[in-house]
């Protein structure tokens, strides 16, 4: 844990100099300089893999590295990713104690067979726990990753766990379909032919009742994987979706300025001798060009219910779309419905492809 957060402040030493707001930098690859944060920090996540491990006093010595450096706003959303297995009463209060404001829970399913064929080291009672210590606590912000479109050979009801997950009360709930990644088992056991992935028949009824249920149930379906109650949409992934800067930190973390994105690398031990050598530890970096950065807005506008500015050039595809289903257009914009976010890659395909000709 100590290693990990050490590490965490020297890549905030070498990239953006010591102390608030400073304006001495490190030397990222290409000998490019490292834009200098300023201004306040609104939001703060804490995830891309599993932050709850470091235990309740290392989340807190984190945040507290973060707010040493930088100021916040008077009401950032400070967010936390958490196992079941890692929410405790004592866990909870301490977030709280720290700052986090909402915590994203990973249930993934409420049948213990699902959970054991994920390999998750959770079971359906503790998710429910975690839940009840979240709320006494007195987290009112906290989200819910559920799984949906699994194999056909694992025996489970997406209806069951939509219901089960409505019973726990969150204000926001994450539904993500099942990939296949390279180079896990998951992968290796569908080329022995040991399963099979769920068709496209399977995945859009499984997603279109996800839509369906938790829309009948007051959730709005802000962003193709999510649903929020009460105005608790995910501020810091909002951020991403209408391309505002943010800075990455730690192994794997991506950075964006808004013209530029950068990757550290991925690996763990050399994240490490890379800043121990007192070096920026990226990997890549991607400028983007205008057209680039038009293809970017397109997709991220159109995979939120905010939708995109109607224009000439784009007017008649969304007339299209709409015949079909795919999309509500309004007098000056235009929004994909469900099944339009269904075919979102090659709507905005054919978008693109009209305005490069």
């Amino acid at each position: 844990m100590s290693e990990f957060i050490e590490g965490i402040e020297r890549e905030m030493d070498i990239r953006f100099g010591p102390g608030r707001g400073e304006s001495e930098r490190g030397d990222p690859a290409g000998g490019e300089p490292q834009p200098a944060v300023s201004g306040r920090i609104d939001t703060l996540y804490l995830g891309g893999g599993t932050p709850s491990k470091l235990g309740a006093p290392g989340i807190g010595r984190l945040i507290d590295a973060i707010r040493a450096r930088w100021p916040f706003t008077a009401d950032p959303e400070i967010t936390i990713e958490a196992n079941p297995e890692d929410v405790s009463p004592n866990a909870a209060a301490t977030w709280r104690e720290h700052g986090v404001t909402r915590v994203s829970l990973g249930v993934q399913s409420f049948d213990d067979g699902v959970l054991r064929w994920m390999h998750r080291t959770h079971d359906a009672a503790q998710a429910v726990r975690a839940a009840g210590s979240l709320r006494e606590a007195g987290f009112e912000d906290w989200s819910m990753d559920l799984i949906f479109a699994l194999p056909p050979e694992v025996n489970r009801s997406w209806s069951a766990d939509l219901q089960r997950a409505l019973e726990l009360e969150p204000r926001h709930i994450s539904c993500y379909g099942l990939t296949l990644e390279p180079h896990t088992p998951l992968l290796r056991w569908r080329e022995r032919g040991h399963l099979h992935e769920a068709d496209e028949e399977r995945y859009e009824a499984e997603f279109l009742e996800a839509d369906r249920v938790l829309g009948g149930a007051g959730f709005e379906h802000y962003e193709v994987s999510n649903y929020a109650r009460d105005g608790r949409r995910a501020r810091h992934n909002s951020a991403y979706w209408r391309r505002v800067p943010y800075v990455g930190l730690g192994p794997s973390a991506h950075g964006f300025d808004g013209l530029v994105r950068t990757w550290n690398v991925r690996d763990y031990v050399a994240w490490r001798q890379a800043i121990g050598a007192g070096q920026y530890p990226v990997a890549g970096r991607e400028e983007l060009t205008p057209e680039s950065i038009a293809l970017e807005e397109a997709y991220l506008g159109l995979r939120t219910s905010n939708g995109v500015r109607l224009s000439d050039s784009n007017r008649q595809d969304f007339g299209r779309w709409a015949r079909e289903g795919w999309a509500d257009v309004e007098q000056e914009s235009a929004r994909l419905t469900p099944a339009g976010w269904l075919r979102l890659d090659s709507l905005v395909s054919d978008l693109t492809n009209v305005r490069s000709r």
